[in-house]
This record gives structure tokens, C-alpha cells and sequence, in this order.
């Protein structure tokens, strides 16, 4: 008997198949949010943009990069680079994600991003200055030139 794979096919069939689904990530979000809808967004960064500015989602978000580098700190985590063909996520909610900007100075970055969004709520929510003081502790430590 054939041992079945993740996404429904048997090892045989996979191994067979030159093109087709593959996993890129497999999450388990904290929590979706009652009534939550899909949204799918295509983001373009020209070359050194900084990205969207201190933000939070109203439920989990999860992105894959086209192309390019995608620079991506969530709140309590260090801040990493995330390039083609690799995946990220987050988890929404009161999470801020602090930077979502293209890691090349000299390329375009395109990612896109599934995000199920409270119902009612805005899919994405800047953070202000206040804030960002006040859960500065939460911040990972910032990396340092040299």
C-alpha cells in the first residue's frame, strides 16, 4: 500500500509529477477571526522602498515572494530577509508588523499576501508614534551596522 503525502496523492504520484502542488508552508494560525474574509494583495516595491510604515492586520497573513528580497520584522521577532521563493507569515491581531520593505537597493521585490481579515475591520491599521513607544520592550533587538 502506497503511504499518501500531505497534499492527497500518493508518494508514487508526487515523485511522478514534474509540475504541481508543493508545499510551502503548512500554519496553524492562533486564531481566525468569526466571520473572517479571504483577501489576496499583490504588493510591488520599487528598488530600496521602505514598505508599508508600522502596521498590524486584523487576522493571519501569509505571503510568498515572486521575486526580489522582502525585509520582514514582526514584533518580538528579529528582523530577517525573506527572498524569492520563500514564504512568511503572521499571525494578526495585536502583533505590529514593523517592516514589510524591499531588502534590494538595486531590484524590484513582489510578493503576494492572503490575509483573512476580521469582519468588519480594516485589513491593515498603522501603529502610531505613542504606541510604538510604549511596546518598544517588545521589539526585537535592532541589528547593528558593521
Amino acid at each position: 500500500m502506497s503511504k499518501k503525502d500531505p497534499m492527497g496523492g500518493t508518494a508514487e504520484q508526487e515523485s511522478q509529477a514534474a509540475f504541481g502542488p508543493k508545499m510551502l508552508a503548512d500554519i496553524k494560525p492562533p486564531f481566525i477571526p468569526e466571520g473572517a474574509s479571504g483577501m489576496t494583495v499583490l504588493v510591488e516595491w520599487p528598488p530600496g522602498h521602505p514598505g508599508a510604515a508600522p502596521h498590524r492586520h486584523s487576522g493571519p497573513a501569509f505571503g510568498y515572494v515572486i521575486e526580489g528580497a522582502v525585509r520582514f520584522e514582526l514584533e518580538g521577532e528579529p528582523e530577517r530577509v525573506v527572498k524569492a521563493g520563500e514564504t512568511f507569515w503572521e499571525p494578526g491581531g495585536d502583533v505590529i508588523h514593523y517592516q514589510d520593505g524591499n531588502a534590494l537597493s538595486d531590484a524590484a521585490t513582489k510578493f503576494v499576501v492572503f490575509m483573512l481579515c476580521e469582519s468588519g475591520q480594516p485589513m491593515l491599521t498603522y501603529v502610531d508614534e505613542e504606541e510604538l513607544a510604549q511596546r518598544a520592550h517588545l521589539r526585537a533587538p535592532r541589528p547593528t551596522g558593521g
